[in-house]
């Protein structure tokens, strides 16, 4: 069993993310070989809440250009998890 800070690599704070928080979903970046099982119970753990759902897409990275260097970001894979009702992760409020 992986740890669950490996897993859950860091919260996604923008503006999209922040306005699910108000339907009790919250986002994250997740290691690119969990599945929403592991990501299930790494949240559960971590943060002692009940999870509903767990939903996963992989995003590719943008290309990027400093003069005439081309680079690209990491691809990443991102996780919306669904809290049952009632539970809520501090973490998220106030940002």
């Amino acid at each position: 069993m992986k740890d669950p800070r490996d897993i859950l690599k860091r919260p996604v704070v923008s503006e999209k993310s922040m306005s699910l928080v108000g339907d009790n979903k919250y986002t994250f970046i997740v290691d690119p070989a969990a599945n929403k099982i592991e990501i299930k119970k790494a949240v559960e753990e971590l943060f002692n809440v009940k999870v509903e759902k767990v939903n996963t897409m992989r995003v590719k990275g943008k290309v990027k250009r400093v003069r005439n260097i081309v680079g690209r970001r990491p691809d990443v894979k991102k996780a919306i998890v669904t809290l049952k009702e009632g539970n809520k992760i501090e973490l998220f409020e106030g940002v």
